[in-house]
């Protein structure tokens, strides 16, 4: 029986040595140590023995059975080892290799110019404030002093949903929605960016939906002074500290005097050029005095209170500012062209 295991032994640990991967080993193990194994049928043979021997064989058995397992466990390792140091070395990374460039976004230059413009007038004072996109026909017009048979309705083709609800077709609603809440207190101070929607054929200078910032002052004693000193801190702010403004009358059923207000051409100084048609002056903005009319439906009574508003489009100031022909750029996503926008 000694005999028997020891040449068990000595037979199971060269096997051990040769085993290449661990299934082969696992295989060992069960051969030798399992229940059905060589060493569990030497044991069931020990009843054989005389009561001298089989303390010693007892006590054999377990050196060989500490033995073998021993010499699985470090074979285990050993091969679990090999099998770590094969994937490392085929997951090798090369780090002298140069990084992959990761492209990076950068903001929109209408959300820029939108930014700015909200710097420049909160700088003055002014707070934002906002509205809904889908507006009521009410505050969109009629509240604006545009009843529903007004002709003036007709230069801004909008886009109804019913009778009663349509896409803003300016952000003055926010203006009127604002006064409401105010009840008739001052003094109100707002600018209202937003998007806006017209039914305008897509071309070189329009677009279907395009970025309003309007601005409204209501307080005692606002005269066109006050409105003529903000847009030319504005202007003076956005297109640098040599510029002038031109107010010129016009005309807009919410402003009662009207004015659109131009800008010395950038390009030639006020001089003439292609830019500016020879005129020296760039249209940028339109404006005037809140028409009476337009605050008494808002609760203020216009011979204690006046106010002026102004409303000016994103896109176009971006176009003056950067020199972009075409508004359509700003819509199509063309990376190359909005990388040019990136300060790094």
């Amino acid at each position: 029986m000694q005999t028997r295991l020891q040449e068990m032994k000595e037979s199971a640990l060269g096997q051990i040595s040769q085993v290449t991967d661990s299934a082969q080993l696992q295989d060992l193990r069960v051969k030798y140590l399992g229940k059905k194994g060589e060493l569990t049928e030497l044991l069931r043979g020990m009843g054989s023995l005389s009561p001298e021997e089989r303390p010693l064989v007892g006590q054999l058995v377990n050196e060989v059975r500490g033995a073998l397992e021993a010499a699985f466990t470090q074979k285990q390792s050993a091969l679990d080892e090999a099998v770590l140091h094969a994937k490392l070395a085929s997951q090798t990374i090369d780090v002298t290799l140069p990084g992959r460039p990761v492209p990076t976004g950068t903001m929109h230059p209408l959300s820029r110019i939108i930014e700015e413009i909200e710097d420049i007038f909160i700088g003055l004072g002014f707070e934002i404030a906002e509205g809904p996109e889908v507006e009521m026909d009410h505050f969109n017009f009629e509240m604006l002093n545009l009843p529903k048979d007004h002709p003036a309705r007709d230069m801004q083709d909008s886009f109804y949903m019913t009778d009663e609800i349509l896409l803003r077709t300016h952000t003055s609603p926010v203006q009127a929605r604002t006064m409401l809440k105010k009840q008739g207190d001052t003094p109100v101070k707002i600018i209202c960016p937003g998007k806006v929607y017209r039914r305008d054929d897509d071309d070189a200078t329009h677009s279907h939906q395009f970025t309003q910032i309007e601005g409204l002052v209501v307080d005692k004693g606002i005269g066109m002074s006050d409105l003529k000193g903000t847009l030319l801190t504005f202007a003076k702010q956005m297109f640098g500290p040599t510029q002038q403004v031109r107010l010129r009358p016009s005309f807009f059923p919410f402003t009662e005097p009207s004015a659109e207000v131009d800008l010395q051409c950038f390009n030639c100084g006020g001089d003439g050029c292609r830019v500016c048609k020879q005129t020296g002056w760039i249209e940028i903005l339109g404006s005037g005095m809140v028409h009476p009319r337009v605050l008494e439906m808002a609760g203020y009574n216009p011979q204690e209170v006046s106010g002026f508003a102004f409303g000016m489009g994103v896109e176009r100031i971006a176009m003056l500012k950067y020199g972009v022909e075409d508004i359509r750029h700003f819509y199509t996503n063309d990376v190359r062209f909005l990388r040019q926008f990136n300060r790094g």
